[in-house]
């Protein structure tokens, strides 16, 4: 939930939604005037103007302007008359002498007795004083373009009557007919229109606004820097893999969006230099170059930031080690089409040996260590020693070591290197990470006590400014059936169960292939 808007905030906002405030707009013009054109009905107006006379039986000069006046003060008491039931019934009889009832329930509701409820012609009515003068103009509107004529007619020839009976003072007269027009006045399909475009824009832009200050998810990584004090190394913008080759999905042909992919857009490439650039003046001061790559939950995108930041140090000529720490759902062996007999699970129990445990020159300047068989207790293996001597060992054969560790808000994997490496980098999704998750992720840095480096916010989409950003999100994280059980990503629910028999299969005809 948002705590305040300013007026630029609110420009970019509705601005980032432009392409669906415009669309919705359209739909509510062209609903309205479909509605006016097909659905309402087509009314006729016709019209007259009644003059109010007051005299006082003198005809000097002098007294004209003193009867003007007096008119004047008549006119609200004439139209008070006119409105009257009694009014209205008079109108009535003559409208049913001179059309036949078919005509009549064309435009009004006939009553069991055969008549027209006073109500209903005074609906059709709009009677009003001409401004600074002694009229009344009487407009009526129905269905039926003739019958409207007839309605103020008929008024005139009754109104005498009426008005000189209730008052007695004055008179009032006309010196025209009201005439028929045969374009009708209603329904105005321009007004409408516009009306429907207008209410359609205040709707979709209210919407908007509601969707944006309720939602907590995290879309300005400056003021996420800003609350946590830490920096921000770095955002990476929002790409597609690229069409795949008919008859090949995503998961077979292996791409996960790495740099040294053709398909990777250049401000991607760039993006990723410049996360390079940061890290590099980040641990500079730090005597130990190994980096812990982490997020606060699945589905943020810190296994392929891991590998595209060795993929980036190892382009400076670095000799640089990516190893897969996040034993419980391993994906970079598959990244880099490597096989997972052995790795990093079975090198801490000293079941493999370094040499045949790591994968050399993946890329140029990179070597990788796999995960490794899935063992029944990653926490415990990453806590060892063992994994910490292995830790020393390895970081004085390589310039940098980039570790691709389990997400914090899952597992405490991550925590429990703290002492062997430089520090933390935490990869966050773009309106998909919520402020309670990164909250919940930090409290769990805090209390380890671990030094956290700064953010990368992944999967990010500019449109004109940092603030706001496009709400579309065109790459969907989909949890896969990896065989642990019955659970998809292989964390919390299930912690620490083997893979199934289905599973193990399935790893070793992907290793056979590769």
């Amino acid at each position: 939930m948002k705590d305040s808007y300013s007026i630029k905030d609110l420009f970019y906002l509705l601005w980032s939604h432009l392409m669906l405030i415009v669309i919705v707009t359209l739909c509510g013009g062209i609903a309205a005037f479909s509605i006016s054109k097909l659905m309402l009905p087509l009314k006729y107006s016709s019209h007259i103007t009644m003059y109010v006379q007051s005299y006082t039986g003198i005809s000097e000069d002098a007294n004209n302007v003193n009867n003007i006046t007096n008119s004047k003060q008549l006119v609200n008491t004439y139209m008070e008359v006119l409105k009257d039931d009694a009014v209205m019934n008079a109108v009535c009889d003559l409208l049913l002498e001179e059309y036949e009832r078919d005509s009549l329930t064309d435009v009004f509701s006939i009553n069991s007795e055969g008549r027209i409820s006073p109500s209903d012609i005074r609906s059709c009515l709009a009677i009003s004083s001409v401004t600074d003068t002694s009229a009344v103009k009487v407009v009526a509107t129905t269905k039926s373009a003739e019958i409207s004529a007839a309605i103020c007619n008929d008024l005139t020839k009754v109104a005498p009557k009426y008005v000189s009976e209730a008052v007695g003072v004055g008179s009032i007269n006309t010196i025209d007919k009201a005439k028929i027009y045969d374009k009708p006045v209603s329904p105005n399909k321009t007004r409408n229109t516009i009306i429907g475009m207008g209410l359609a824009f205040i709707l979709v832009s209210a919407v908007v606004f509601l969707l944006d200050f309720y939602d907590n998810t995290i879309k300005d990584a400056d003021a996420v820097g800003k609350k946590y004090k830490k920096a921000i190394i770095g955002e990476v913008q929002q790409f597609e893999e690229g069409k795949q080759k008919k008859g090949k999905s995503q998961k077979s042909s292996g791409a996960r969006g790495l740099l040294t992919n053709a398909n990777v857009p250049f401000n991607v490439v760039e993006s990723y230099k410049s996360i390079r650039t940061n890290i590099l003046f980040t641990i500079a001061t730090s005597e130990k170059k190994i980096i812990a790559v982490s997020s606060p939950n699945p589905g943020e995108g810190k296994s392929t930031s891991a590998a595209n930041l060795a993929i980036a140090l190892a382009q400076t000529d670095s000799s640089v080690l990516l190893i897969d720490a996040d034993m419980r759902k391993p994906v970079q062996h598959k990244t880099f089409k490597v096989k997972n007999t052995e790795g990093l699970s079975t090198l801490i129990i000293m079941k493999s040996t370094v040499s045949n445990s790591i994968r050399s020159n993946v890329i140029s300047n990179l070597d990788l260590l796999p995960a490794g068989p899935i063992p029944p207790n990653p926490s415990e293996l990453l806590a060892s020693e063992q994994f910490k001597k292995l830790l020393d060992v390895l970081s004085s054969n390589y310039d940098y070591i980039i570790i691709d560790t389990p997400p914090i808000n899952v597992v405490s994997d991550a925590m429990v290197m703290k002492d062997s490496i430089s520090g933390i980098l935490l990869v966050l999704r773009y309106a998909i990470t919520t402020h309670e998750e990164l909250s919940a992720c930090m409290k769990q840095i805090d209390l380890a006590q671990a030094n956290m480096l700064g953010f990368v916010m992944n999967d990010v989409h500019h449109n004109h400014r940092s603030y706001y950003y496009n709400y579309k999100y065109r790459y969907k994280y989909k949890y896969k059936d990896y065989g642990y059980g019955s659970y998809g990503y292989g964390y919390g629910y299930g912690y620490g169960r083997r893979p199934s028999e289905k599973a193990d299969k399935a790893e070793k005809e992907s290793e056979t292939v590769s």
